[in-house]
C-alpha cells in the first residue's frame, strides 16, 4: 500500500525535475555568428580569438565570403549576428532589405586597392595603362556585381578610362582572395586586390602599383536584424572598434576608419 503511494510523488518529482534536465546545455558556450568579408579572414580570426578571451561564455562562428553572398545569405534566413562588408554599397543594401539594425551601424576599417603581379613576374607596369601592353594577357578582379574589390577595381577603371580595355582580359573572382590566389598561382599576369590580401603572399606576389580609388575604400559593421544576441552582437561591434580591437586591424594593415 505505502509503495502504491509513493509511485505517483515519485512520478511528480521526476516530472518537475525534467525542466531543470532540459536546461543544462545552455550552461554551454552560446554561439556568435560573424559573417565577414573575405579580405577580413585572418584579422577577423585573431579579433574573435580575442573577444573569446574576454567572454568565455561566447563562441564566435566566423563566416567569411564576398559580401554581397554573406548578405543574400543572412536575407534568406542564414543564421548571423554580426555583418561585417568590405564596402558602403553592400551595407546600403543590407538597410534597405532591413537585414541589419541601422542604429547599429558603424565604419570600423579602411584599406586601399592595389595591383599585384607574380613574385617572379618580369613586367614593368608602374601605371594603369601599362596593362593594356600585349603581354598582359589575363587580369584577374572580384566581380562587381557581387564583389567590393570589384566595385572599388571598376570605379577606378572607369575613372582612368580603361574598364572595357581590362574588362576584355578580365578573369572575375568570387571573392578577393580568389583573386590574390590566381595571381599566387601564375594563371593570371596582374590582379586587383586589397592592400591587405597582397602582404599575407608577400613571397607569392608583390605589389605593382597602388591604384588610386575614386571611392574611399571603408568597412562597415552592424548587428543584424535577426540576431538571437543582440546584447553580444552589439559587444562584438563595440570589441571591433575600440583600441584593442582597432590595434588587431592595424596589425594586418588596415587603416583607420
Amino acid at each position: 500500500m505505502l509503495l502504491r503511494m509513493l509511485l505517483p510523488f515519485k512520478r511528480l518529482l521526476l516530472a518537475s525535475a525534467l525542466p531543470l534536465l532540459l536546461l543544462t546545455p545552455a550552461a554551454h558556450a552560446a554561439d556568435l555568428v560573424v559573417s565577414a568579408a573575405a579580405s577580413l579572414t585572418n584579422a577577423f580570426k585573431d579579433l574573435s580569438q580575442s573577444f573569446e578571451a574576454l567572454h568565455p561564455d561566447t563562441k564566435v562562428i566566423l563566416n567569411f565570403a564576398a559580401s554581397d553572398v554573406l548578405l543574400q545569405q543572412i536575407i534568406k534566413g542564414a543564421p548571423a549576428d554580426v555583418f561585417a562588408a568590405a564596402d558602403q554599397e553592400a551595407m546600403n543594401k543590407a538597410e534597405a532589405e532591413k537585414a541589419v539594425l541601422a542604429a547599429s551601424r558603424k565604419n570600423f576599417a579602411s584599406n586601399q586597392i592595389v595591383l599585384i603581379v607574380p613574385a617572379d613576374s618580369q613586367l614593368h607596369i608602374q601605371q594603369l595603362q601599362d596593362l593594356t601592353q600585349p603581354a598582359v594577357k589575363r587580369i584577374a578582379y572580384g566581380n562587381p556585381a557581387s564583389v567590393p574589390v570589384g566595385r572599388y577595381t571598376k570605379a577606378a577603371l572607369e575613372h582612368a578610362n580603361l574598364w572595357d580595355a581590362v574588362a576584355a582580359k578580365g578573369v572575375p573572382a568570387q571573392n578577393v582572395r580568389q583573386s590574390l590566389d590566381y595571381v599566387a598561382r601564375g594563371e593570371v599576369e596582374a590582379g586587383f586586390v586589397f592592400s591587405t590580401d597582397a602582404a599575407i603572399m608577400p613571397a607569392k606576389v608583390k605589389i605593382a602599383m597602388r591604384v588610386p580609388s575614386p571611392t574611399a575604400v571603408s568597412y562597415p559593421i552592424a548587428v543584424t536584424a535577426n540576431t538571437k544576441q543582440a546584447e553580444m552582437a552589439a559587444k562584438f561591434v563595440a570589441y571591433v572598434l575600440s583600441p584593442a580591437g582597432q590595434a588587431t586591424l592595424a596589425r594586418y594593415g588596415f587603416l583607420k576608419p
